[in-house]
């Protein structure tokens, strides 16, 4: 189960939209359906949470290039809308790099049995075992701005966008796309 809305910051406040991301598939998709939400170029947030496991914000400042952080990269891999945020710029890959690809990944951990032999060979030099990794990635400044600093977007987990449309003054907004 995931959840995603659209915050547009406007003369009067905050506006939310629920937004259904199945016919997004890449984040200039994605940063376009943002500014979509604000014609007149205001800040656009879009919120990405699963389940509890891992949550992402996008910020849009009109045409500039979006700003990302996600809270978990290695949780969000195994996510379909994970694997929009998660771009080779925000992995520090160089792109079309396909020795980092997310589909050779023991990301859970559940596979049984001995390692290769050359399954070490790949940690050190920027194979798949560091293509993307556990913990935030990402700009942790992104709602500096706004109220939320990069220590408190950090620390937070569960219940994060809620935590986070709070310190924008947006709780009751969010709560209406819910």
């Amino acid at each position: 189960m995931y959840f995603a809305a659209l915050l547009a910051r406007t003369e009067d406040g905050w506006e939310a939209s629920d937004t259904e991301l199945d016919d997004v598939e890449t984040l200039s998709d994605l940063a376009d359906l943002a500014r979509e939400a604000s014609p007149d170029d205001d800040t656009v947030l879009v919120l990405i949470e699963q389940e509890d496991a891992w949550f992402g914000v996008v910020r849009i400042d009109g045409e500039d290039d979006p700003r990302i952080y996600v809270s978990d990269a290695a949780a969000a891999a195994r996510s379909s809308y994970g694997e929009i945020l998660l771009t080779d710029e925000l992995l520090g890959r160089e792109p079309g790099d396909d020795s980092a690809d997310l589909d050779s990944l023991d990301l859970d951990g559940t596979e049984d049995g001995e390692p290769d032999d050359d399954a070490d060979a790949d940690v050190g030099d920027g194979g798949s075992a560091e293509a993307v990794p556990h913990g935030p990635v990402g700009d942790t400044a992104v709602l500096d701005d706004l109220g939320v600093s990069e220590k408190e977007l950090l620390s937070l987990s569960e219940d994060a966008l809620t935590s986070i449309a709070e310190s924008l003054g947006a709780s009751e907004v969010l709560e209406t796309v819910r």
